[in-house]
């Protein structure tokens, strides 16, 4: 039998659905093999039920320095840089203790006043510049860099600096070289705000973390690669959901009416069914087996490689019938594109809260937003882990 590759090609009929060689996969069964760029062959997790069970099962290991770990790209010695993601408990659960207060429901809650007044003035110089315009550079991109900045204590006005670094490091054909060097600078710009935190603190996330180095619970470049993590995260994967977001809404019109006509509870459904449906990362959540597991009636063997994709897990029909439709009204939200378990995402009520106001305001003030050019035209990030578009020309 022919293992397939992975990553596998998307459909151009509809960039928004997981390749169909996943669908087929996912129709024979909940785990098939698949090859890696290294010629290993670990087991790809297509199902809903089976990716839930295997994310909380503590029997797997994220842990990417492990035999058998099914990285996505080679890596550098030293390792990755990208912190506390990559580690097992009881590491893993000691740094990610120190980051989560600031991401809790009540604080997010508390930032939307300052996350709609971001929103706001975005949309203010967006319909007063030139038209058409590209989102991604006017709105989509600044949205989220703002708001992690803000939350971070990191200049706003590095951002292009920081916005090249991160695309390099999450480019699926970056040369390991390339990403090392651009992993390195970002920790090195981070470690040199982490000295400034040290002597001058504020009240932004970065301060407490110089406090932990402080009192000696973190050491400084655990601090800068924890900045690192969090700086990549918090404006990468949102800016994307944005952008490819408004895509598909318009895209879908009569979704797009609903939604602005919609009040906050279903603005807020039109968050999860879009995450559902779009799924905008592309690499699956990677996993190594500890011990010989039972699953799907498969057995997985201590030391196999496990992917966990999730753009195939939030198209599982029978847990989302006729998932292939986006439909803003359904219940969408137990999809797994936040991952699940002690690894779901420590900013994903951030991400919820910055779309929810985007998704809620910019169609709203911008009724007539419409594509400036046709699909088929527009650049696709099919060369990277996180999903979304380089560019989306509007107008209106």
């Amino acid at each position: 039998m022919t293992v397939p590759a992975f990553p596998m090609a998307r459909a151009a009929r509809c960039p928004f659905d997981p390749p169909p060689a996943g669908i087929e996969l996912m129709k024979q069964g909940p785990l098939a093999r698949v090859r890696l760029w290294d010629g290993s062959t670990p087991w790809l997790v297509t199902r809903f039920d089976e990716q839930r069970a295997l994310l909380a099962d503590p029997r797997v290991s994220a842990d990417i320095t492990r035999p058998g770990y099914p990285s996505p790209a080679p890596v550098q010695p030293g390792g990755s840089g990208i912190g506390f993601i990559l580690m097992d408990d009881p590491d893993h659960a000691r740094l990610r203790r120190m980051v989560t207060a600031p991401f809790s429901v009540k604080r997010v809650r508390a930032m939307a006043p300052a996350v709609q007044q971001i929103v706001d003035d975005l949309v203010d110089d967006l319909l007063a510049g030139p038209n058409p315009v590209d989102l991604v550079e006017a709105f989509a991109l600044p949205v989220p860099s703002l708001v992690i900045c803000e939350l971070l204590g990191v200049p706003y006005t590095d951002h292009e600096f920081f916005q090249d670094h991160s695309r390099t490091i999450i480019r699926r054909d970056a040369a390991p070289e390339e990403r090392s060097a651009a992993s390195a600078g970002l920790v090195n710009y981070l470690d040199g705000l982490m000295g400034d935190k040290l002597t001058r603190p504020g009240d932004e996330l970065l301060s407490g973390l110089a406090e932990r180095v402080t009192a000696g619970e973190l050491s400084r470049m655990d601090a800068a690669q924890m900045g690192v993590l969090l700086l990549i995260a918090g404006h990468e994967t949102t800016a994307n959901m944005i952008a490819l977001g408004t895509l598909a809404l318009l895209q879908h019109p009569d979704q797009l009416a609903l939604l602005r006509e919609g009040d906050d509870a279903l603005v807020a459904s039109a968050v999860e069914e879009l995450l559902r449906y779009l799924n905008i990362t592309h690499n699956g959540r990677r996993r190594v087996a500890l011990e010989d597991i039972e699953i799907g009636g498969t057995v997985i063997r201590a030391g196999e490689g496990i992917i966990l994709a999730n753009d195939l897990g939030n198209r599982d029909p029978s847990v989302f019938p006729d998932g292939d439709r986006l439909d803003i009204t359904r219940n969408a939200r137990r999809h797994v594109a936040f991952g699940f378990g002690v690894h779901q995402c420590l900013g994903q009520q951030l991400a919820r809260l910055e779309l929810q106001i985007v998704y809620g305001t910019l169609y709203r003030r911008v009724p007539t937003l419409a594509l400036a050019a046709g699909i088929e035209d527009i650049p696709f990030k099919h060369d990277g882990s996180v999903y979304g578009v380089y560019e989306l020309p509007v107008t209106w």
